[in-house]
C-alpha cells in the first residue's frame, strides 16, 4: 500500500481521535483542525514511498509542531503559548501527543462529545459541532439534516468553536455530579448521528460505519452512566433499528416497507441484546422518550409477521411518548398506529388535525395510505403526488412513484 493510501486510511479511521487529542491539548477547535490538516499536508511531502511505523503518532507530533508554528506566527498566539506554558497538564498532553498510547488511555471521542454538548452552547450548535467534530460530517451534510443553508450552518459552527475557546469550556468528561444534566444533549446528538447513517443511502459503507459509531458512542455513554435508563434505552433503540437495516431496501435500492420486509434477514442477535437492555432499563422505573421508542420498536421486532403486530400496544406507547415528548412527528406516528389498531378513518381524523407538517412528505404518504385503505382513490393519488413532490431521498421518491402508479393502474381497470 502506498504512503498516500496509508495516510488516507489513517485519516479516515483515526481522524476523530487525533482531532480530539489536539483539541484537548490546544483548547481551540479551529487551531486543532488547521494543525491536523497541516500535518496531513506535511505527511504527503515527507513520507515519500515509505510511511512511518506509527503514522498516528507521527501525525500527532506533526500536528503539535504545526500548531506551535501557527501560534508563533500569529501575534495573538504569543499569549496562547504563554497560557499553555503556564498549564502543566497542557504541556504534558502536548508532549505526549506523539504517543499513540495516549489514544488508548480513555475514549477521546467521549470527552469530545461532552465538550460539544456543553450547555453553554445552543442545542443546534451542540448537534452541529458534534456531527462535524465527532462523526466527521461536512457542513453541507449537516445543513441538509437541519434544513438550513450551508453558509448559515458554517457560521453556527464557527461561533460554537470560538465560544468554547473564549469561554474556557472544559474539554474533559464532566464530573459525576454534572453528568445527568448533560446526558439529554449527548443522547440527542448520538441519535442524530445514527439517523444520518440510517436514512441516507444506508448501504453506503461510510453510513454503515456511521451507524456503528453511533451505537458505540451510545454504549460508551450507557457504560459511563449505568444508573441512567435513558442511556440504555437509546442503545436498545439503535440496535433495534440497526437490526432491520439490511431488509429495508431491495437489491435495486428501492424502499421495502416494514410490513413487507423479509423478517428472516433481521439481525436476531441485535434484537435479543436490545430487548435485554430495554428490560433492564425499564426495571429502573423511570421511563423516558428513548425507552418508549425502543419499546415500540421491540413490539415490531418481536411480531412473527406483520399481521400479528400488536398495534394496540404500539398506539398506547405512542400516547405515552406523546405525553413525555410531544411533537408533530410523534403525533403523526400515533395517528398511524391508531389507524392500524382501529380503523383507517380514525387515523385519518387524527392526521388531519396535525399542524406544522405541511411540508413533511411522510405526513402526505401516511394520509395517502389511509385514504387508499378507505377506497378514496382520487384523494389518495393526490396525497401520493404531494408526498412525491416533497420527498428528497431518491429511494423514497421511487417508492412513492410506484405507489401512485399502482393506484392509477387499479383505477384504470
Amino acid at each position: 500500500m502506498s504512503s498516500a493510501a496509508i495516510l488516507q486510511r489513517v485519516y479516515r479511521e483515526h481522524r476523530t481521535l487525533m482531532l480530539a487529542a489536539l483539541i484537548r491539548a490546544l483548547g481551540d477547535f479551529e487551531l486543532a483542525e488547521d494543525a491536523l490538516q497541516d500535518a496531513c499536508a506535511l505527511a504527503l511531502r515527507k513520507w515519500g514511498d515509505t510511511a512511518p511505523d506509527d503514522p498516528v503518532a507521527w501525525l500527532l507530533t506533526a500536528g503539535r509542531n504545526c500548531a506551535v508554528d501557527r501560534l508563533r506566527r500569529a501575534r495573538v498566539g504569543r499569549d496562547k503559548l504563554a497560557q499553555l506554558g503556564a498549564q502543566p497538564e497542557a504541556v504534558t498532553t502536548m508532549t505526549k501527543l506523539g504517543e499513540s498510547s495516549l489514544l488508548e488511555t480513555g475514549d477521546e471521542r467521549l470527552s469530545l462529545i461532552f465538550t460539544c454538548c456543553h450547555p453553554a452552547l445552543s442545542e443546534d450548535a451542540r448537534v452541529a459541532l458534534t456531527l462535524q467534530a465527532v462523526a466527521g460530517l461536512t457542513a453541507g451534510e449537516i445543513a441538509r439534516l437541519f434544513l438550513v443553508g450551508e453558509p448559515t450552518l458554517a457560521q453556527r459552527l464557527v461561533r460554537a468553536k470560538r465560544k468554547i475557546r473564549d469561554a474556557g469550556i472544559s474539554l474533559d468528561v464532566p464530573a459525576d455530579h454534572l453528568l445527568p444534566e448533560r446526558l439529554a444533549g449527548v443522547l440527542s446528538v448520538v441519535y442524530l448521528i445514527f439517523t444520518h447513517g440510517y436514512t441516507t443511502d444506508p448501504d453506503r459503507p461510510e453510513h454503515r460505519t456511521l451507524r456503528r459509531e453511533a451505537i458505540r458512542l451510545a454504549e460508551l455513554v450507557a457504560a459511563l452512566m449505568p444508573d441512567e435508563p435513558e442511556a440504555a434505552g437509546l442503545v436498545a433503540l439503535l440496535l433495534l433499528h440497526d437490526s432491520r437495516s439490511t431488509a429495508r431496501y431491495d437489491p435495486a435500492g428501492d424502499v421495502v416497507l416494514l410490513a413487507d420486509q423479509d423478517r428472516s434477514r433481521w439481525d436476531r442477535a441485535e434484537i435479543v441484546e436490545a430487548v435485554g437492555l430495554l428490560d433492564r432499563a425499564l426495571r429502573l422505573g423511570r421511563p423516558g422518550p428513548y425507552q418508549l421508542q425502543a419499546a415500540i420498536a421491540a413490539l415490531h421486532a418481536q411480531a412473527a409477521s406483520a399481521d400479528r403486530t400488536d398495534w394496540r400496544g404500539i398506539a398506547a406507547l405512542y400516547a405515552e411518548l406523546l405525553a413525555a415528548a410531544p411533537s408533530p412527528v410523534v403525533t403523526l406516528n400515533h395517528a398511524v398506529a391508531v389507524g392500524m389498531a382501529t380503523t383507517p378513518g380514525e387515523g385519518l381524523l387524527l392526521i388531519d388535525r396535525i399542524d406544522g407538517l405541511d411540508n413533511y412528505h411522510l405526513l402526505h404518504a401516511a394520509r395517502a395510505d389511509l385514504l387508499r385503505r378507505l377506497g378514496r382513490a382520487a384523494e389518495a393519488a393526490e396525497a401520493y403526488r404531494n408526498a412525491h413532490r416533497l420527498a428528497t431521498n431518491p429511494a423514497d421518491r421511487r417508492f412513492l412513484a410506484g405507489r401512485l402508479h399502482d393506484l392509477d393502474a387499479q383505477e384504470s381497470r
